[in-house]
């Protein structure tokens, strides 16, 4: 579950810290306190756009930091298989930081890619917000439900679709090569052919094309090797060690002891020099220069240049290119064959296709109808009275790697009225509950710790916002939730309550959030029950809704 949060100057936040707990975590405040700023700070450290107008005025650069918890050991092996290894004590470090030119992510202290990053958290929560309710209007979300609901079942065979879907797709675009006529085949294999010869008479080696390199540059720079090297053995062979060994021969007598060390070493070198010169005589006698090796290396240096530049950047890509010429000229002399192979083997796969779909239809549709009732049975929960609620399956025209089915929730609202799907009869407050409603039933399946709900409370009051508390309270069970909101039916449910405030400090507006206790959630709770006057009745009244939800949440 996710356990801190720090933010560091993120537009009105100079500084903020907050600890979550289990269980229902609410944030509430007045508006434009900062609401939205603490959701999209977590939002921006989950990998999602961070704008550099976020970076709070005057500071260079914003800082986000989610510090998690991880204790599921299906969870730590998921991480790991992404190479994210949590601490001893289980704990995932997520940061983010915003400067004026770019933003990095970080891991446990290692860089990663935006991309990486959303891939890594989406494991460990999940944020629903107005957009999400109304992706609930696009059928493909639907499906997703679905699939969730039924993953268990469905996880292998889905597998198993997609590895069969991309063979079948390119069993397609090979059939769809064999469409040449007659003289256009004769044309490309005979071009084949020449491409082939030509490849095939060079005779290539790998590492030819190195060693003659070596050998070319040899033979380019010939004439200032045995130049310098004449110049050397000149200069080994030069008088001046052997004059010195010969002065010193003739004061050596008059004290062996102190020049024994200096006569050794002018004996060595002299020995050493006339080793020099002799290997510089034999180099110089063994290397004259071969005007037509020289000319023969410069000529196959140019073929095999000239051939990389047809067919690959080195040898071993050219033999690479003669390996596919060959296959491709063995199909086009047995084309026909060949390609009637190929339609058994496209046939052979869509009845795979077929046969996999066909098993994940039966799976969804006896999904189908659980889910559903589920569903109704949450939203009747929600307040949805007399509510009708199916899911619609129905086949494609063509496959696809999530199997050939598309499936479309339906409702209706009013008694006497027929269902109809989802995107034509909700409002943003029937989505919101709908969501709900589906996360509450996804809740036993639903393997991500923690959920945050924005804006969930989005057009309803009274009955309703008392039956939503109440989902959210169900659904913390078993999830960790946080949850932003501006009614205080859904506030006085709250495991944790934290108040967003906003408040002048050295000339300037700052955004601070604290953990309430007693009394404070009582206050929090009436100016959400009264507004701008808070009179005693009005603390009496937040006083017996925190009681009442607090008995509600102990089951009596």
């Amino acid at each position: 579950m996710l356990l801190e949060l720090h933010v560091k100057n993120l537009a009105l936040i100079e500084q903020a810290d907050i600890e979550f707990k289990k269980g229902l975590n609410i944030l509430t405040g007045e508006t434009g306190a900062g609401k939205s700023v603490i959701i999209g700070s977590i939002n921006m450290a989950l990998g999602g756009k961070a704008s550099r107008d976020s970076i709070r005025q005057g500071a260079e650069s914003a800082y986000i930091e989610l510090l998690f918890s991880v204790e599921e050991p299906e969870k730590v092996q998921a991480l790991k298989a992404l190479d994210v290894f949590p601490d001893d004590s289980g704990l995932v470090i997520v940061s983010r930081k915003i400067m004026a030119s770019r933003s990095t992510a970080r891991v446990n202290d290692e860089t990663v890619t935006s991309g990486r990053l959303r891939q890594i958290t989406s494991l460990l929560l999940d944020i629903h917000g107005q957009h999400d309710h109304q992706s609930l209007l696009h059928k493909s979300k639907h499906l997703e439900i679905l699939d969730a609901y039924l993953r268990e079942e469905t996880h292998s065979i889905k597998e198993k679709i997609s590895k069969e879907y991309h063979r079948f797709q390119e069993l397609g675009k090979r059939l769809e090569a064999f469409s040449m006529d007659r003289e256009g085949r004769l044309r490309e294999a005979d071009f084949c052919r020449f491409e082939i010869e030509e490849i095939e008479q060079a005779a290539l080696r790998p590492g030819e094309e190195e060693e003659l390199a070596l050998e070319y540059r040899r033979f380019a720079h010939s004439r200032k090797i045995m130049e310098s090297l004449s110049a050397v053995y000149e200069a080994v062979q030069g008088d001046a060690v052997s004059r010195a060994v010969r002065e010193l021969d003739g004061v050596y007598q008059y004290d062996e002891a102190g020049l024994s060390d200096i006569k050794a070493l002018l004996d060595d070198l002299e020995s050493l020099l006339g080793d020099a010169g002799r290997e510089v005589a034999a180099y110089m006698d063994e290397r004259t220069f071969d005007e037509e090796r020289f000319r023969q290396t410069e000529v196959r240096l140019d073929q095999i240049r000239g051939l990389q530049a047809k067919y690959g950047g080195t040898i071993e890509e050219i033999l690479n290119t003669l390996a596919e010429k060959r296959k491709r000229l063995e199909e086009l002399e047995n084309y026909d064959q060949i390609r009637q192979e190929v339609e058994k083997e496209l046939e052979k796969s869509r009845i795979q296709m077929e046969n996999l779909c066909q098993q994940l239809h039966q799976i969804r549709q006896n999904g189908c109808q659980t889910l559903s009732h589920k569903i109704q049975k949450a939203l009747e929960d929600l307040n949805f009275l007399n509510v009708d609620f199916s899911i619609d399956l129905t086949r494609l025209d063509h496959y696809t790697s999530n199997g050939f089915d598309e499936a479309e929730f339906k409702i209706s609202a009013n008694p006497g009225e027929p269902a109809r799907p989802l995107k034509d009869v909700a409002s943003g407050g029937e989505l919101s509950r709908v969501m709900l409603a589906i996360k509450a039933v996804l809740a036993d399946t639903d393997d991500i710790p923690t959920l945050i709900f924005d804006e969930i409370d989005t057009g309803i009051s009274g009955r309703t916002a008392q039956k939503v508390s109440e989902k959210l309270s169900l659904i913390a069970k078993k999830h960790q939730v946080i949850c932003i909101t501006h009614l205080p039916q859904i506030a006085a449910m709250a495991d944790s309550h934290y108040e967003i405030s906003k408040s002048p400090k050295d000339g300037r507006t700052v955004t601070t959030i604290c953990c309430l206790k007693d009394n404070e959630i009582v206050h929090e709770l009436a100016r959400l029950l009264g507004g701008a006057e808070i009179t005693d009745t009005v603390l009496e009244n937040a006083r017996e809704m925190k009681k009442l939800a607090d008995k509600t949440k102990m089951g009596e």
